[in-house]
């Protein structure tokens, strides 16, 4: 392989936000890779002492909580099974299949996803309560990301 066609491989990698390349020509191939150095960050928290704060006479001990992980909403997740674009209604125009506060039946359709020009309805897997909708039409998606929570019925 020509070493201009390396030189240019390398710039266009630089250039983009892609980590890794590989280009075939034949029977040659080039695999162009960079590693991303990412900088960690830490947090200090300062927690209060408890046993200092009771032996000078208070009576108020401080209740401190630390989260490290987002509480889980209640209900159930309805997620995206690929990457696409979010569709809230079948057609530009016309009303959204689903909106908060609306009941849904297991197998009814809550919104489409585009992907590779392909229209793929998205049907709810239990029956219950829309309680919120995560995204807005035309908003692309990934694999795994909430689509909507239904509160479910019991």
């Amino acid at each position: 392989m020509d070493i201009r066609k390396v030189k240019k491989l390398i710039e266009l990698l630089e250039e983009s936000g892609v980590s890794e390349i590989e280009v075939c020509e034949g029977e040659e191939s080039v695999r162009i890779s960079r590693q991303v150095h990412t900088q960690s960050t830490q947090t200090h928290v300062q927690v209060p002492d408890v046993g200092a704060a009771l032996a000078s006479g208070g009576t108020n001990p401080v209740a401190v909580e630390l989260q490290s992980e987002p509480q889980p909403e209640p209900g159930h997740i309805i997620t995206s099974p690929m990457v696409g674009i979010f569709y809230a209604s079948p057609a530009p125009g016309e009303p959204p299949f689903v909106s908060v506060g609306q009941v849904v039946n297991k197998g009814d359709v809550v919104c489409v996803l585009e992907a590779m020009k392909i229209m793929n309805q998205i049907e709810s897997d239990v029956t219950g309560t829309i309680s919120r909708v995560h995204v807005s039409n035309g908003e692309a998606v990934e694999y795994g990301q909430p689509l909507f929570t239904i509160t479910e019925v019991e």
